[in-house]
């Protein structure tokens, strides 16, 4: 099931405070699963090809993960201007391509591989209810669906790949993890690196970061091996005991204990002095939010029709 039309709808209006991806797509606890995220977008052959070719990854990671995230949480949060940030996103992936490892031509606007890229962030708020939060049921899962694809369309790009529900995703996700997603320079290099990486910011350099760099370097790689679904993990060779399941456990029952008690504020993402994700007000789980279909769906979002070969039913997080 897939978007019936090769564009987006015209002038789609920005996600707001009354929106479940608001209330999630900033949450904090996120920052644990980034290396997950990140290694689902780098098992793309074409995705880790563009990092490969066109970033400095291996030398300063923090470069591109810094430079990434305030846009991508702008076109979210960034109100009127949300559409706007959604096209500086588009203008900044213009210039990537060329070919893949395999000599395959690759292009960032192309649409499977740039909808891939947004379907993990997705997927990535569902994921961090599941394994840190409180997880979300099928209605759930399915309103914030329908605010991904309104979402998407922010960004201009053919609506081609884009599952018409939450049902329809499934199964395009799990047809990725089986059949696209492989091992690749960047998954081998995440995993396999022991070296010290460069303290992100330069106020952190020395002592400061020789302590903190096992926590936020080596436990966001362990988070992130415990968390990939079991294919992938399988895949790419990881090992994970028992004990690291017990240890991933006792981390997300301490978290639901102690998020709640945190305040709000606090637990989101910062940008231009304003906390993200913290409405004045969030409906009732349940409710309608304004302006939204049943689903929280813009109302100019046209139902997705149904096309051959629509990818497989994702089982695992």
């Amino acid at each position: 099931m897939h978007a019936p039309d090769s564009v987006p709808p015209a002038q789609p209006s920005p996600l707001g405070p009354d929106s479940l991806t608001w209330r999630y797509f900033g949450d904090l606890r996120g920052l644990l699963l980034i290396g997950r995220t990140g290694i689902l977008q780098n098992m793309h052959p074409g995705l880790a090809a563009g990092v490969l070719q066109h970033s400095d990854l291996f030398a300063n990671p923090w470069n591109r993960l810094l430079r990434s995230i305030p846009p991508i949480l702008g076109v979210v949060y960034d109100g009127e201007l949300a559409a706007g940030t959604a096209r500086q996103v588009r203008a900044f992936h213009r210039d990537i391509k060329g070919r893949d490892g395999q000599g395959r031509p690759y292009h960032a606007l192309n649409p499977e591989l740039f909808y891939w890229a947004h379907a993990t962030f997705f997927e990535a708020q569902i994921a961090l209810q599941e394994w840190l939060g409180t997880p979300l049921d099928e209605q759930q899962c399915e309103r914030l669906y329908q605010e991904s694809v309104h979402w998407y369309a922010l960004y201009g790009l053919p609506m081609v790949e884009v599952p018409a529900n939450y049902a329809a995703f499934r199964v395009y996700w799990q047809q990725m993890l089986e059949q696209r997603l492989q091992a690749t320079e960047i998954t081998a290099w995440y995993f396999g690196s022991t070296g010290r990486l460069p303290a992100p910011y330069p106020w952190m350099r020395g002592p400061l970061w020789w302590c903190l760099q096992p926590l936020l370097v080596g436990g966001v790689r362990w988070v992130a091996r415990g968390t990939l679904p079991p294919v992938l993990r399988e895949r790419l060779g990881l090992r994970w005991t028992e004990w690291d399941q017990r240890r991933l456990r006792l981390l997300a029952g301490f978290l639901r204990l102690a998020w709640p008690v945190l305040p709000r504020e606090w637990g989101y993402f910062p940008r231009r002095g304003v906390r993200y994700g913290v409405p004045a007000a969030l409906p009732p789980e349940g409710t309608r939010p304004p302006g939204l279909d049943g689903h929280g769906g813009q109302r100019t979002i046209r139902p997705p029709v149904s096309r051959p070969g629509s990818p497989g039913r994702r089982t695992e997080q």
